[in-house]
């Protein structure tokens, strides 16, 4: 049921609903990292989880499933993006294993949904 035909708008998709899930677990937690990550890694971060859920929203939107699609992988890139920065902040300290583990369980979840919307609209 994740076909844009079968869908009246991306908010009716789970591969979003999960993606905006991400965005508030990243801003909920990069709140505690430490002042001076401000224009660093809090923004780095905060700016890749809002392009996974921008992007997944945008290329919805466009006419031709050649576009949508192009879409999808820049917001496959920024969940890439988004865990190589979930794997600083744990190398400097900011989070702590679990959250890590966590957080890197569902931009997994959030990448496989994405490879599979993307094989569905090549079909």
């Amino acid at each position: 049921m994740e076909e844009k035909d079968k869908i009246k708008s991306f908010r009716d998709l789970d591969v979003w609903r999960l993606a905006m899930e991400i965005v508030g677990d990243i801003y909920k937690f990069t709140k505690a990292f430490p002042k001076e990550e401000v224009y660093g890694l809090i923004s780095q971060m905060r700016r890749a989880a809002v392009s996974i859920a921008s992007n997944i929203a945008e290329g919805f939107n466009r006419y031709h499933n050649k576009e949508y699609k192009q879409f999808l992988y820049i917001a496959l890139g920024s969940c890439a993006e988004l865990e190589t920065q979930i794997e600083v902040s744990l190398l400097l300290g900011y989070i702590t294993q679990d959250l890590r583990d966590k957080t890197i369980e569902k931009l997994d979840h959030e990448s496989r949904m994405l490879k599979n919307l993307i094989k569905r609209l090549s079909a």
